[in-house]
């Protein structure tokens, strides 16, 4: 493609993104919301719905009474109404005024929460990674064609335009043909100590925090965000923030099945603490005709592939290797280098202000749900579910002893039978069951 063609391409592709981010719907056409879980990222849920005029957030369910009381104040202020409040997400998809689900709870509640919700006749927007296991990823693809339901999830790179642009670039052979993808999830964390069990606090419901995963005491590094380093309740970085990587790597390789093989190996180097997933690890994926690695760093390291710390001292984006030169894709923009001196042919910054790459994902959630069109989705969750199953398969690896793994994406099982039973739970804790017949 010349040039001058390949420019008024991305002229376009740009327009089309522009228009896609714009709200396009009345007053008299909003969409009468729940949002479940409302800690860290469900607080930036509700702050953006509020920006979003065809969103009504009516309900706020969370298990802790501080967090909805933070909830309904900030909707007060800015809306000017009180929402509903509830400690069980089961009571709000009863009503039959709420039309959709914006899900912001821990991982081991993403599935369940999200098939509760379909089942009700719920849209459902989920926070990633989709599933907290494989067997989960399965059933809730199933539940929403089954219902009919519209299913986005929140991988919003998928919204961020010039992430957009950089995959469109490599669908166009701009580094001719992609042989390999790197995912690199290189957020410092540091080290979360040791903690004694203590008295559940007033105003939590530690069961319903728990829900599907075992009952255990209350602990306060197993709860507000630290739950994601504890095998009952999280994936670990590569499963926090190293799947929106994970999503950019298969996206660029085009791949919307899992590998043949995978591989992953690493460890909690560094610290004594209670953490149980690692805070180093390395995966490989074997698609055939395609490579994928990817790496997650949580202590101290430098940038590489042209990628640039962000967030003062993370390295978070990927590199894709062609037959012609490679690109890099991170939050603050992407470049390409091109030939046997590898000299920088392009190189495009991330535009700052407008509507946040969060606000116009939900807004496309929006649009698809009066379209009832799963396909106006940029993350549909067949889509993430892929995304999220890679953080899987290298963690059932990591966790057999870095053990190679053969996996049939038809069959959808592996060869090994040890690495099978660790596509689900060994048993969910009842009523918390998400169930085998949808």
């Amino acid at each position: 493609m010349s040039q001058p063609s390949r420019r008024n391409m991305i002229a376009g592709v740009a327009a089309a993104i522009a228009t896609a981010q714009r709200p396009i719907l009345g007053a008299n056409d909003r969409i009468t919301m729940a949002v479940v879980g409302v800690g860290g990222r469900g607080t930036n849920h509700v702050q953006e719905y509020c920006k979003l005029p065809n969103a009504h957030l009516a309900a706020i369910v969370d298990v802790n009474q501080a967090a909805q009381e933070r909830a309904v104040a900030y909707i007060k202020r800015e809306r000017g109404h009180d929402p509903k409040t509830y400690y069980d997400m089961r009571e709000a998809f009863a009503d039959k005024g709420i039309d959709a689900v914006s899900i912001a709870t821990p991982n081991h509640w993403h599935v369940l929460s999200a098939y509760w919700a379909v089942k009700a006749g719920k849209d459902v927007y989920c926070e990633k990674p989709v599933s907290y296991n494989m067997y989960e990823s399965k059933q809730l693809v199933a539940a929403a064609r089954k219902y009919n339901r519209i299913v986005q999830v929140g991988q919003q790179s998928r919204s961020i335009p010039h992430k957009m642009k950089a995959m469109q670039l490599l669908r166009d052979g701009v580094i001719g043909k992609v042989y390999m993808a790197k995912g690199l999830c290189y957020k410092r964390r540091k080290s979360i100590g040791h903690k004694p069990d203590s008295p559940t606090p007033a105003g939590v419901n530690w069961d319903l925090f728990l829900g599907p995963a075992p009952m255990r005491p209350f602990n306060e590094l197993r709860f507000k965000y630290n739950w994601h380093w504890f095998w009952d309740t999280g994936n670990g970085d590569i499963g926090n923030q190293g799947v929106h990587e994970m999503d950019i790597a298969l996206w660029g390789l085009g791949k919307t099945t899992l590998p043949k093989s995978v591989q992953s190996y690493g460890g909690k180097l560094v610290y004594d603490d209670d953490q149980e997933t690692p805070n180093t690890q390395t995966a490989y994926y074997d698609f055939g005709d395609v490579q994928m690695v990817f790496e997650v760093r949580g202590l101290i390291t430098m940038p590489e592939g042209g990628l640039k710390f962000g967030g003062g001292t993370n390295v978070v984006g990927d590199i894709f290797f062609g037959s012609d030169g490679v690109l890099s894709v991170d939050g603050n923009g992407f470049s390409v280098w091109k030939g046997e001196d590898r000299k920088l042919e392009m190189e495009e910054k991330f535009q700052r202000g407008g509507q946040s790459e969060t606000g116009a994902h939900m807004a496309n959630f929006l649009d698809a749900v009066k379209s009832r069109k799963w396909q106006d989705l940029r993350c549909d969750v067949a889509t993430a579910a892929v995304a999220a199953d890679c953080c899987h398969l290298a963690n059932i690896s990591y966790r057999l002893g870095g053990k190679k793994l053969t996996f049939d994406p038809a069959a959808h099982k592996f060869a090994e039978a040890d690495a099978t039973k660790m596509m689900t739970r060994p048993v969910y804790r009842k009523p918390y069951v998400v169930p085998e017949n949808v």
